[in-house]
């Protein structure tokens, strides 16, 4: 089967275009609500359900008689409506889960409503890349021919696209039908185990050795631009004082473009060290990460308050700034294009942090604990230990030899 893979082009549209892009975002934002609206009401007043399907026969009726409407791609409609179907089916998903608040679909705003879309290409959308698939132009039904900047990793067959308005500009989203690839080491490690955390971003162990592993600093993202995205906050909450004007709508694009400014290096760090992974290593053991336990609130009731509120939300803070999940993601799509095996460890049984990669037996250690002691008295880094814990795992899985048991470590 083949691969689908998304790259994203920044747009250069004309005066003109930016008018008919603004055109268009309007139309399918008022297309979002109105179908929100309609089964809102239907299922109030007379307890029925409406489906997709319906309402794309509605918009058939609405384009037979609106000519704003009729001038818009049919099928890019359909993707607006199919959004709002998506949004209660995520509604409908989260209130089975009976956890905490279930979310209904909300009505979106000028500023919440990122865009739209399109099915198939050809079909009021046709890209036209240069060289390589390196920049090139788009043509978009209603829109005309646009300059776009972007470079797709691997050249592909054009299958959907989606239009978004950020607050740099337009962008467009095309994910390609390809056969994604990557070059791996000829000098690359048969095995590593990778260590996630805090303190530090990474540890990668291919032994026990103090020499065995690599440590990847957390480069603290958020604590680098928070300065920045306090001072923007602060001058947009002053010029929304008063009667909104074209002051505060200038601080709220600079508060956006700092948000997206930050978001951007996180992507940029993701995406560098976890090709890096794949490409120096044929195989790598890691741990299962849950996000959503280890960021949980200890804020507590009035009745049974928590404790250390503060610092478990700052904790909290810096495990979201690393962006454990897309991290996670990335390596594992990445060692599928590059042919390394990725392994994942199940955490909560394994206990890598707690457990020595030597003797395999659980060592009890507080968060504050940065160091573990092998049985031979030497001491390597936790984060060393976990990782090479999860590498012994991972090997033992495989049916393949340790190389430190059965060595002095190992004694």
């Amino acid at each position: 089967m083949m691969d689908k893979r998304r790259v994203t082009y920044k747009l250069y549209p004309t005066s003109a275009q930016i008018v008919q892009l603004e055109r268009l975002h309007d139309n399918h934002r008022a297309l979002y609500n109105a179908a929100l609206q309609e089964r809102m009401d239907a299922y109030k007043k007379h307890k029925i359900s409406i489906r997709k399907g319906d309402q794309e026969k509605s918009v058939t009726q609405i384009r037979a008689d609106d000519t704003e409407y009729r001038s818009i791609n049919a099928q890019s409609l359909q993707v607006t409506l199919k959004r709002v179907d998506d949004a209660y089916q995520y509604f409908f998903r989260r209130v089975k889960k009976v956890s905490g608040k279930a979310g209904f679909p909300r009505f979106k705003s000028k500023d919440r409503f990122s865009g739209w879309g399109y099915k198939s290409h050809g079909d009021g959308w046709t890209l036209k890349p240069g060289e390589g698939f390196r920049h090139g132009r788009l043509r978009l039904s209603g829109v005309g021919t646009i300059k776009i900047r972007g470079e797709a990793r691997t050249p592909g067959r054009p299958k959907v696209c989606s239009i978004t308005r950020k607050s740099d500009g337009w962008w467009a989203s095309v994910v390609l039908e390809c056969e994604a690839h990557r070059e791996v080491a000829p000098d690359a490690r048969p095995a590593a185990g990778l260590d996630w955390g805090v303190e530090t971003y990474a540890t990668l162990a291919w032994g026990v050795d103090s020499s065995d592993a690599q440590e990847f600093k957390n480069e603290r993202l958020w604590q680098q631009a928070s300065d920045d995205l306090k001072d923007a906050q602060r001058h947009l909450s002053k010029a929304l004082r008063g009667k909104r004007s074209k002051r505060a709508l200038r601080h709220k694009r600079i508060l956006a473009k700092r948000h997206r400014q930050l978001a951007n290096r996180r992507k940029n760090h993701i995406h560098q060290l976890s090709n890096k992974l794949v490409r120096e290593n044929k195989m790598i053991v890691t741990e299962e990460l849950t996000v959503s336990n280890m960021t949980r609130s200890v804020k507590g009731t009035e009745e049974a308050p928590g404790k250390n509120v503060a610092q478990k939300a700052g904790l909290n803070r810096e495990i979201l700034d690393t962006s454990p999940s897309a991290f996670l993601k990335a390596l594992t799509y990445k060692a599928e294009e590059a042919g390394c095996e990725l392994i994942i460890a199940p955490t909560r049984s394994l206990k890598p942090s707690q457990r020595c990669p030597v003797s395999g037996a659980t060592v009890k250690k507080r968060l504050q604990d940065r160091s573990h002691e092998l049985p031979d008295g030497s001491v390597i880094s936790r984060d060393h230990a976990a990782a090479a814990t999860m590498l012994r795992w991972g090997l033992e899985q495989q049916g393949m030899p340790v190389s430190w048991l059965g060595t002095d470590h190992g004694a």
